[in-house]
């Protein structure tokens, strides 16, 4: 699994980014938010249980990842049909705006190392990767456990801060000074 100073894998994949059929489809590669820290996190598959309250509890804070010049990105191995799908017939995913990657030839998910050896499937990664492309967190959980969005959005506001961060740090915390 590529880690904690690696390069985050070169991407064309197409996005879904909203419940509309007209408009929901985007192309979306690594270039498209240039400049930008990005937070990408997969989820096994569309239409399961686990999942849709991962995708809503990022979505409720998109915004404060977005305060912090961060560009939320999920992804999974369905396709960029079945994540539409997925996003009109589940009324508390209608409403989320971030873009759904379609790794369907699970070209992104190999290059990461995340398939889950035994279903095929993306385990639940989180990356967050800086604007010069370097990963700089990464995080693995079991297919059967989410992951909580507010440490991803902790975990970030400590990397933006480019100091030593204790434990349990939060944005507004003191942080170390190097003796």
């Amino acid at each position: 699994m590529l880690t904690v100073g690696d390069t985050f894998p070169a991407f064309d994949l197409t996005a879904v980014t909203s419940a509309n059929p007209a408009t929901a489809f985007t192309p979306v590669t690594n270039a498209s938010y240039a400049g930008k820290w990005l937070v990408v996190f997969f989820w096994p598959k569309d239409f399961t249980f686990v999942c849709p309250t991962e995708i809503v509890g990022f979505h409720q804070i998109e915004g404060e990842f977005r305060d912090r010049d961060a560009q939320l990105i999920g992804a999974s191995t369905d396709s960029d049909f079945v994540h539409a799908a997925w996003r009109q017939h589940h009324a508390d995913l209608n409403a989320v705006t971030f873009p759904w990657l379609a790794d369907v030839k699970r070209e992104l998910s190999t290059a990461l190392g995340i398939l889950d050896k035994r279903e095929g499937v993306a385990l639940r990664a989180t990356f967050i990767v800086d604007p010069q492309g370097i990963i700089r967190f990464a995080s693995v959980n079991d297919l059967s456990v989410g992951r909580n969005p507010q440490e991803v959005l902790r975990v970030l506001d400590a990397l933006q801060t480019d100091e030593l961060c204790p434990c349990n740090w939060k944005q507004g915390d003191a942080v170390l000074q190097a003796a």
